[in-house]
This record gives structure tokens, sequence and C-alpha cells, in this order.
């Protein structure tokens, strides 16, 4: 017969991999062991009701369980170091009940009391979780730091990933997502190999550290299933945690969907009788109330109340929140004594969360511009993209820079819509470019040499030249990509925003650089030149959202071969649209652009447009740009014309001939086409030449714009293996379907294979927001690359080439950004 020591054993293995029903079975055994057995009351009777009653616990049977620890620490006969694991074990349940302060009790009782390495590596793996609720991660860290030791020093690999994970998790709590990668990725092989429950609670946590980077559909498919994985198991707390973790995470998004997760989450709690998990999923529930626009008088009172109640049990930050969320709704109703009351109350936040520091300045930017204080206001809006900019600064990777900003967005447009209202060009300037550099304020790093990185994008070539489908493999391989450049870490530096007076300095006479801003409700422009500035009203909003709905399947469609009248049909209509587009973008403008050449900055709802073919436009030097500050750093060194190179790539009518008949026009230039054109030849020739031409089919993807791409012989040419490059060309030029398009992530951030060429260093990208006809971007790049060569720049080679849309012939809508 198996002993009570043995049944105990196997029944903690089953508990530490999440097997609960089983280990309550084992537990049971054993104790009905122990009294055959005559031990009742013993050291090992007493260690075996404390894992008895962390099972019952976990599997909602919180009375049982608590009468049970009762029970055990009622016997005089049980040894300290028994004691001590009784005491821990009632300090984990309660930390998993959020109740802190008492499970902070319960674990420094037990730390002098227990002489086993193991149960000390737990005591402190279970310390650090509590400081981790209570958002005191130093106590956190070093508490982890101790458990890792001594688990290690006892040989316990599947403890010390416990606490490597934790780490990770308190590195992602502090805002630092790069540190959180890594140690999670560390820890979770691990779990993996542990079982359906550990791999839950190891992909919760690695859910939200995706939703944080702004995938949030990724990281709530993981969530969801770390809930399901909970629910099958009966683990109705965990399942509840989950479901809060999606709750917050969707709160700033999809305010309707927070609430639906928050309301489950409640439930689950209830079911438990976890009043301290109740109450941080009811202050959810009335974040994304608010943020869902209420007003109703009760959503201050709750706050008030739910903010005292969080402050009992050590949640600073998370009363904080509930006292902003209380603040914002008496704001709305023009109670603005009691706003300020609420956040006197909130006090300093320099060392909150940053999630809880740009509420805190959104919050108190709208209390001073309803005050009247519309300077206050946007001080309060700059300091809180300030503290955006430092923490995106910490991230190398575009991807991850761009797929923060949603933090600031808010910012941004309160920004901007304030700037509008002050009618002052500087400040609408000022604000034009801090809302179009929500990502673009970080200055780049040069990524280094990761061969995994180059081995899964080799994978992913292959994988798509042999046209394999193989969907699980190539979503393990692009999430593994993507995640390891988010690793990279960052500079740490942010350019400061580009000033009006020095921009104003800047310009030559034959120069004026056009703002386009566009908010909820207007669209402006500001017309900078080197002598005056103009602010433009363009009108209501409305009339240019029916404009631009439509266009670039418009432009696609253009770009088709068409029979001739259907052809003619179709491009006359598109001809009608861009001057439709003009009369708002471009007539009101042309004044105080006069007869010089334009950079222009536009809200990202415009990036779509394809600003060489609007009338007005047309014929005349036009380059897009990310910001003036961008556009003004790029031009500090001569631009290099000497060398050039040309790609064709498979599969595309005329490529060859076009890139063949470009190049003749350069005294020196090398062609990769057929065979030669492979992912690393062309990187090769990237970094070799000062102008890069590729004909090749194009793609787009709005799932992660760094995987949008050119086809080589060999397969897909990604966004991230330009970032790899050692060297990038002064002047690239797309002749490819789509990958002059953007993903407007946030506000006004754009990301796709344009932004990654001027990421990596590109002077230009001269690429089409659409479809492009071949046989025309033939006649038209041929006639770019005689002006380039000739040494006209980019912006007038492309400006003396592309010809005006009409229903005779197929539109070219290249646009020169930069």
């Amino acid at each position: 017969m198996t002993s009570a020591l043995d049944l105990h054993a196997r029944g903690v293995r089953a508990m530490n991999r999440g097997r609960h029903r089983e280990a309550l079975r084992l537990f049971e055994q054993a104790r009905d062991e122990v009294a055959r057995e005559g031990a009742v009351g013993s050291d090992l009777d007493a260690r075996i009701c404390a894992s008895l009653a962390y099972v019952l616990s976990e599997t909602g049977e919180h009375d049982a369980a608590m009468a049970v620890y009762r029970e055990a620490l009622a016997n005089p006969s049980v040894a300290d170091h028994t004691r001590g694991v009784l005491h821990s074990q009632l300090g984990l349940i309660l930390m998993l009940r959020g109740e802190t302060a008492r499970a902070l009790a319960e674990l420094e009782a037990a730390i002098p009391l227990v002489d086993d390495r193991g149960v000390y590596a737990r005591i402190h793996l279970n310390r650090g979780n509590v400081h981790l609720q209570r958002r005191q991660l130093p106590q956190a860290l070093a508490d982890f730091e101790t458990s890792v030791a001594a688990y290690r020093g006892v040989g316990d690999e599947y403890g010390a990933a416990k606490a490597v994970h934790n780490f990770g998790y308190t590195h992602f709590l502090a805002g630092d997502l790069v540190a959180a990668l890594q140690r999670l990725d560390e820890a979770y092989p691990t779990f993996e190999a542990e079982g359906p429950v550990m791999t839950a609670m190891a992909d919760q946590d690695r859910a939200e550290v995706l939703m944080a980077a702004g995938l949030h559909e990724q990281g709530a498919a993981a969530l969801a299933a770390s809930a399901d994985a909970y629910g099958r198991r009966r683990l109705y707390q965990r399942r509840g945690e989950a479901e809060l973790a999606l709750a917050r995470s969707f709160v700033l998004t999809e305010p309707g969907r927070a609430k639906a997760a928050a309301r489950d989450a409640l439930r689950r709690f209830r079911r438990t009788g976890a009043r301290a998990w109740e109450v941080r999923a009811e202050a959810t529930l009335l974040s994304a109330e608010v943020e869902g626009g209420g007003t109703g008088p009760s959503l201050v009172r709750r706050g008030v109340g739910l903010a005292e109640e969080l402050a009992g049990q050590g949640l600073r930050w998370e009363a904080a929140a509930a006292r902003l969320d209380a603040a914002r709704v008496a704001i709305r109703r023009g109670d603005l004594d009691s706003a300020r009351e609420l956040l006197s109350a909130v006090g300093a936040s320099a060392k909150a969360p940053i999630v809880v520091r740009l509420l805190d300045r959104d919050a108190r930017a709208e209390l001073a511009a309803a005050s009247g204080r519309r300077a206050t206001a946007l001080r309060h809006l700059r300091a809180g993209l300030d503290d955006l900019h430092g923490w995106q600064s910490s991230f190398g990777s575009l991807d991850l820079q761009t797929g923060v900003v949603g933090h600031g967005t808010r910012l941004g447009v309160r920004g901007l819509a304030l700037a509008v209202e002050t009618d002052r060009a500087d400040v609408l300037f000022e604000w034009s470019e801090r809302a179009r550099m929500l990502a673009s304020r970080v200055q780049p790093v040069r990524a280094p040499e990761d061969e995994q990185i180059a081995a899964d994008l080799a994978e992913l070539r292959e994988m798509a030249a042999e046209e394999r489908r193989d969907p699980a493999r190539e979503a393990e391989l692009r999430q593994r990509v993507r995640e390891r450049a988010w690793q990279r870490q960052g500079s740490g530096e942010v350019a400061d925003p580009v000033r009006l007076p020095e921009l104003t300095a800047a310009l030559d006479a034959e120069t004026a650089l056009v703002a386009y801003v566009v908010t909820a409700t207007a669209a402006v422009a500001l017309v900078v030149t080197a002598d005056t500035t103009t602010w433009v009203d363009l009108g209501h909003r409305d009339e240019l959202d029916s404009l631009l709905d439509g266009l670039i399947p418009d432009l696609d469609m253009a770009a088709t071969d068409l029979p001739d009248a259907m052809g003619a049909f179709v491009r006359a209509e598109l001809a009608q649209r861009l001057e439709g587009l003009a009369s708002v973008l471009v007539a009101p403008v042309l004044d105080a652009v006069g007869d010089r050449r334009a950079v222009l900055t536009p809200s990202g709802v415009l990036a779509g447009v394809p600003w060489t073919l609007l009338p007005g436009f047309v014929g005349r030097p036009i380059t897009v740009a990310q910001s003036a500050t961008a556009w003004l750093a790029r031009r500090t060194t001569p631009l290099r014309t000497a060398r050039a190179g040309f790609v064709a790539g498979p599969r595309v009518a005329r490529a060859e001939d076009e890139v063949r008949a470009a190049a003749k026009e350069w005294a020196e230039a090398a062609v990769h086409a057929g065979e030669d054109a492979t992912a690393a030849a062309v990187s090769a020739l990237a970094e070799a030449v000062d102008v890069l031409h590729v004909a090749a089919h194009g793609r787009h993807s709005a799932e992660n714009a760094m995987f949008a791409g050119v086809q080589l012989v060999d397969g897909p040419w990604f966004g991230y293996d330009i970032d790899r490059l050692r060297h990038v060309p002064d002047v690239v030029l797309l002749s490819a379907c789509e990958v002059g398009r953007s993903t407007v992530r946030s506000g006004e951030e754009l990301i796709g294979m344009t932004t990654a060429w001027l990421h990596a260093g590109a002077r230009c990208v001269i690429a089409s927001p659409a479809a492009i006809n071949d046989r025309a971007a033939y006649d038209v790049l041929v006639a770019v690359h005689q002006r380039l060569a000739a040494g006209l720049d980019p912006a007038a080679a492309l400006a003396e080439s592309v010809p005006a849309a009409t229903a005779g012939s197929a539109p070219v809508p290249l646009v020169c950004f930069g």
C-alpha cells in the first residue's frame, strides 16, 4: 500500500502542475492513510492539510480551506518548520484572493520558522507576488531574485522558472516590455512542458504584454484561451483573473468589450467570495463606463468608494485611477470644484505606471480646458507625451514603438483640438508635429545581427516561394520574428519637435511646408514659407471623409486593364474624385504656396491620398514627410545619387524591361533579374548603392506592416529585412502595388514599408499607396531615372514625369515620401 508520505508527494507534483482534481484525490487518500496509521495531528498530517487547503481554495471551496488551516494551526504539537509551511500556504491562499495585507503577515511569519531551502524559495516567490499586486516593484524583484537563487540551490529548475517568469511580469508592470519578453521567453519552455494549466498561466501574462504592445486581438485571443483552460478545470478564480486582464486591456480601445469582460470577471469573483478581486473588477468596469462616455452621478460616487477600498488593499495606483475616473465624470457634469478635489487627492504620480501617468495628465488637461486655462491644459498634455516618449525610447523595434502609441493617442488628439481653438499658428504647428511624431521622436538604433530572425525570415520566404501552405507554422514564425525584434534595446534618445521659427529659418525661398491637421470635426492647413505663415480653414471634416471613402479601391480599379469604355468611365470617375479632393485640400492653400515646391505633413486620415495627382499639385515637386522635424533632419547631408541598383521580381509583366531601360540612364548601374533577384543578393545590392529601384509584386500587411514586402525569386523581402541592412540607399523607388500604403496604428502614426525604409535611414522613398498599372509605371519610372541621373532631386524628377489623371490612361499615383 502506498504510504501517506508518497501520496502527499504525488499530490504536490500534481498540484504544482495545475492538476487540481488529481491532487485533491491524492491528498484525501493521504489523510485517510494518516488516520489508518494513527498519525492524525502529526507534522506530516499538518503538511498534507496545508496542501489540501490550497487545492480546496483553488477549486472554489474557500471556507473549507480556511477550516482545514485553522484546525492544523491550532495543534500545539506541530513543529516550527511545519507551522512555517502552514503560514506560508495560508499566505499563498490570501495572496491569490487579493487579501494582500493578511498575506504579507502570514508569509513574513513563515520565513523564520522554515528550515527547508525549497520552502524558503517558495515563500519568497509568493511574497514577491504579493508585492506585485501592491505594485511594490523593487521589493518584488528582490524577493524573486532570492527565490531564483534558493530554487537553483536545491536543483529545482521548475521553481526557478516560476520566479524568472515573475521577474518578467514585474518588468512588464514597470513598463520595460523588452526585459519582460526576455524573461517570459526564458521561462516559457519549462511551463509548456508541465501541462495546460501552467501554460495557460504563462500565456495569460504574455498576453498582457502583447496587448500593452498594441496587439489587442492577438492578446485577447490568448487571454480567452487561458480563461477557457481554467474554466475546463473549474478554476473559477483563475478564470476571473484572466477575464479581468482582458477587460483592463480593452478599456481604452473598446470600452464596450471591456465592460462585458469585467462583468464576467465580477461574476467569477463573487462565486469564489474573493471580495478583494471583486473591487478590482468593479474598478475596471467603472473605467470602461467612463471611457464609454458615462456622465451619471453614480459614477462619481462609485469611483470615490472604490478608490477608498483599493487604497485599503494597498493598491495605490488602482485607487488613483478610480479617482481619476471619478474626476473625469465630474468635469463632464460641469462640477469642476469636485473634480479639483478629486485630482488633489490623487497626489503626485511621478512613480506611477505609465498608463496612470497619462490618464492623470489627460484629466488635468481636461479640467484646465474646462476652466478656460488652455495654456495649462497644453502644458499637461506636453508633459504626458514626454513621459510616453521617454518610455518608447527604451524600445529598439519600430513595430513596438508604433504599437504602444495608443497609450498617448488621446493626449495628441486633445492637444490638436485645443491647438485649433487657439487660432495661433505656432501652437497649431507644435501640436501638428507632436501628434504625428508619437513614435518618430525616438532616435532609431541599428539592429544587431540576429541569426534566429534571419533563419525565420528565410523559412517564411521558402514557404511562400514553394507555395507551401502551413498557416500554423507561418503564424509561429511571424510571431517569433516580431517578438525577437521587440527585445532589441532602444537608444534612450528622443528628438524634440522643431519649432515654427526654426522651420521658417530653415526654408528656402522656393519651398513651402503645408501641415494638414484633421480633428474630429475640422480640417485646417498651415502653410509655412520663409516669409510668412498662413492659417487656412478647410471646412468640416464630413466633406473630406466623403471624398476619402472609397479612394483606394477607386485607384486600384483604375490601375487594372479594363475594356476601353469601362476603363474610361472608371478613370473619369476617379479624376472627378481627385478634383473634389483638390478643391478641399489644394485649392485653398495655393495662394499661400504660390509657385513653390511643397513639403506636406498630412494627418493620418490622409495616408492614402495620391498627392501628385491632385489638380494644383500636378507637375509640382511634392514631398510627403512624416513630420517637419524628420524632413529637416534628413536634409543635413547632401543627397547621394552616384551609384544605382535595379531589381526585377518574378511574374511582373515588363519588370525586367523597366529596370533595364532605367539602368541605361546611369553611367554605372547593377541589375538583378530572374534567378539573380534573391533576398540575399538584393540585400547586398541595397547596402552598396545610393539609388535602389525595385520592380516587383508588393503586398501591404495591415496585421503587421513590417511584414509588408516585395516578391523576389526566392520569396518575399520584408520590412524586417530592411531593418537588418547595415547601410541603406538615399533614394528608393518601389514599382510595386501597395507597398507605399501605410497602416495608421493610432492617432497620426503610420507604419508601412515606406516607413521601414525611412526608419532605416533612407532619405526618400518613391512608392504608390495603391495598385499601379505596369505599362504606366514603366513610362513614368524610366522618365524619373532620366531626370535623377541628370541631377534633379527625387521630388522634382517625379513631378516632371507623372501625368495628370485622365479618362484616357491609367493613373500613376507615385508619391515621394521623405
